[in-house]
């Protein structure tokens, strides 16, 4: 066993039980829960985390009654039916020698339905419904519902429950200001407040007994106006223990908060500061979490005293090895959390199931598996971009002879420009384990390399993983000097001016903008400081919710973002990080114009027309970002000599760049042949 990582490694004794590390896979959503034979799937996604040695598995959220489901057909655990359906999942986890613990949740004003409550009537602007204000009977059943939803989790046979108090959901409408107008004893004062959590804490141990792990999840940092202070904050954390709680988890942000806190631009543990400055205030042990997604990161917070435990949760879909693989010294060897949202969050907002761009596996264990073939092939698969490097790696691991062969003098394609859009460096770890997983499943690169048809007519089967050139939108004066390509300005580094115009403004055209706004070169992770000035991020919580004024560093350059559909810029981006890649460049005051009519580009700069008025933007260039072209000009000849060929990522369909179809597409295919 490795022993580079003595804090991650230690044993947590809670008197009554002992978590094997202080690792916790934190609580995600993944929409199994309300699909059919969602709980075998359940059992098998949880199982195979377990079988990684994780310490602590915890549930994504289930409610204790109807009113607090997220969603009308949203899981809960309030009958015994229901009980023995979640027997599945601990069973499994248990025959794995794994923990888990039941994350109890209410929605409160969050929940996406007309039967949503709340501690008053206020409407959440992340969601269509107003919720009823709750009676002090509704409370006082709620709380009861808590403690019901707790036993019947001890009966299912979990190890403990987490009860969700933070990110904005009814407890932590209660807790605040902001959405807790009451005059009754429930509201008010803050020790009025804090009554219906420290209520339900107390009520749940009382229920379960001592021999149970009761977690609570505090709002650490809310990141909204009039949110708790951190005197209050340390008067809440003390209340818990004080009612029984034996851990206390840190939640940053509300899901209704102008601020990132999970994306991929967000610095790794920048949020762990918070937890230490709860440390030593109670008597418990405290979780941090957010953005921590290697083992090197969190035992360094361990040992520096940031916090007794920490909490990796998508980590776990990218890969659920990732512990096992740090014990036995693999590292290198870990599907690293890119922290992208596309299939995940974006996926759970949008109602459909959770997986991982990097590991389309994840919430699919029981159908996607790479099973060695009885009938080896020798497979030939061109383009190392990340369509490629799934189906090469993927093919291997079936057990076929396959040889990748790229163009270029390194693997990556398209990653290998995402990797310099400031707050996109996280993607370098996909290629760093790609690299690594090419030659641990033995596939035979050939770099520098452009196949033809004679070099591969005689595999038993091509994939064409070729990617994709960008569109000719034929603007006249296209070939002028002041005309770019975002290929130009990212891979071949070509100088760009002062005032820049891009023309698309989908996800390629919002990249390069905020590539141009930043000064080049290339960081190893986004800097810490620029990004907690920029979102007005107060760790030292000396105003109420850890707000502060922003304060950005001035642009680069000045830029225009143009398209010529109507509607918002970037209509298409993930739903959950979007919105923070629009404010950024407003923040940066990029020119958003939509209806755009290009005329053509001279010595002037480029000539425009806007609402029928004419205009000429006097820039030192013009980036195109218009779209792309499949490059598959060898399928039909491959096809020609008979060859068995296949087409993956922006070679079977060149839309916006999209890694998470591609990877999704190349995996499936390589399991099917």
């Amino acid at each position: 066993m490795s022993n580079r990582y003595p804090h991650l490694f230690t044993p947590l004794d809670l008197g009554f039980t002992t978590l094997k590390n202080r690792v916790i896979m934190g609580s995600m959503h993944t929409g199994l829960e309300e699909t059919k034979g969602g709980f075998e799937r359940l059992a098998a996604y949880f199982a195979e985390r377990a079988r990684g040695q994780v310490g602590l598995i915890v549930t994504g959220g289930v409610a204790p009654n109807i009113p607090g489901r997220l969603q009308p057909i949203a899981g809960k655990l309030t009958n015994a039916k229901e009980m023995r359906q979640h027997q599945m999942i601990t069973q499994a986890v248990h025959q794995e020698d794994g923990k888990i613990c039941l994350q109890i949740l209410h929605a409160g004003r969050y929940g996406y339905h007309p039967f949503s409550v709340a501690p008053s009537r206020i409407k959440s602007p992340i969601t269509p419904f107003t919720p009823w204000k709750m009676t002090k009977r509704g409370i006082r059943r709620t709380i009861q519902a808590y403690a019901r939803c707790a036993a019947l989790a001890k009966e299912a046979g979990y190890d403990g429950v987490e009860i969700m108090g933070s990110e904005g959901y009814l407890i932590n409408q209660f807790i605040v200001k902001h959405t807790n107008k009451r005059t009754d004893e429930w509201g008010g004062s803050y020790e009025n407040r804090i009554k219906f959590p420290t209520e339900i804490v107390r009520s749940v141990r009382e229920k379960v007994g001592e021999d149970f792990i009761v977690m609570y999840r505090l709002s650490m940092l809310d990141l909204i106006k009039d949110g708790s202070s951190w005197e209050e904050v340390i008067q809440l954390a003390k209340a818990i223990e004080a009612a029984g709680a034996n851990i206390i988890g840190t939640g940053i942000g509300w899901h209704e908060s102008r601020v990132p806190t999970i994306a991929t631009m967000v610095p790794r543990s920048v949020f762990s500061d918070v937890t230490k400055k709860l440390m030593g205030e109670v008597n418990i042990p405290l979780i941090t979490s957010n953005r921590i997604n290697t083992p090197e990161r969190a035992n360094q917070l361990l040992a520096e005293g940031y916090a007794d435990l920490v909490s990796m949760a998508r980590p776990f879909l990218a890969d659920p090895e990732i512990i096992l693989k740090s014990m036995e010294g693999r590292e290198d060897e870990i599907n690293v959390c890119i922290a992208c949202n596309q299939a995940c969050l974006d996926h759970g907002f949008e109602g459909k199931l959770a997986s991982c761009l990097v590991n389309p596996r994840a919430c699919r264990e029981t159908e996607l598996n790479f099973v060695s073939t009885p009938q080896k092939k020798k497979i030939a698969v061109v383009g190392a971009g990340p369509a490629g490097l799934s189906a090469s790696t993927g093919a291997a691991k079936c057990g076929h002879e396959v040889h990748l062969f790229e163009r270029a003098s390194e693997i990556g394609g398209q990653f290998n420009m995402a990797k310099q859009i400031p707050g996109k460096e996280e993607f370098y770890e996909t290629i760093r384990y790609f690299k690594k997983q090419l030659e641990v499943t033995g596939v035979q690169v050939h770099l520098n390399t452009k196949a033809d048809v004679e070099v591969l007519k005689d595999f038993d089967a091509v994939i064409l993983a070729t990617g994709v050139t960008p569109r000719d939108i034929q603007l006249p004066g296209q070939d002028h000097p002041k005309v770019l390509t975002y290929i130009d300005v990212l891979r071949h580094k070509k100088p760009v001016g002062n005032k820049v115009a891009v023309i698309g403004a989908g996800g390629v055209g919002f990249d390069v903008s905020e590539y141009l706004l930043h000064p080049e070169g290339q960081q190893e992770e986004p800097d810490r400081e620029a990004f907690l000035q920029q979102w007005g991020i107060d760790l030292e919580v000396k105003t109420a919710g850890g707000l502060a004024a922003p304060v950005l560093a001035p642009p680069q350059r000045e830029i225009y973002l143009l398209k010529r559909s109507k509607g918002k810029h970037g209509a298409n981006l993930g739903k959950t990080t979007g919105w923070i890649h629009r404010r950024s460049l407003k923040m940066h005051n990029v020119h958003m114009i939509a209806e755009v009519q290009y005329q053509k580009v001279d010595d002037e700069g480029l000539h425009i027309i806007v609402n029928g008025e004419s205009k000429v933007l006097d820039v030192d260039h013009v980036v195109i970002c218009a779209g792309q072209v499949a490059l598959k000009e060898l399928y039909e000849p491959l096809k020609a000599q008979g060859v068995q060929v296949h087409l993956v990522g922006g070679a079977f369909e060149a839309k916006e760049l999209d890694a998470k179809a591609a990877i999704k597409q190349a995996t499936e295919l390589v399991v099917g042949l």
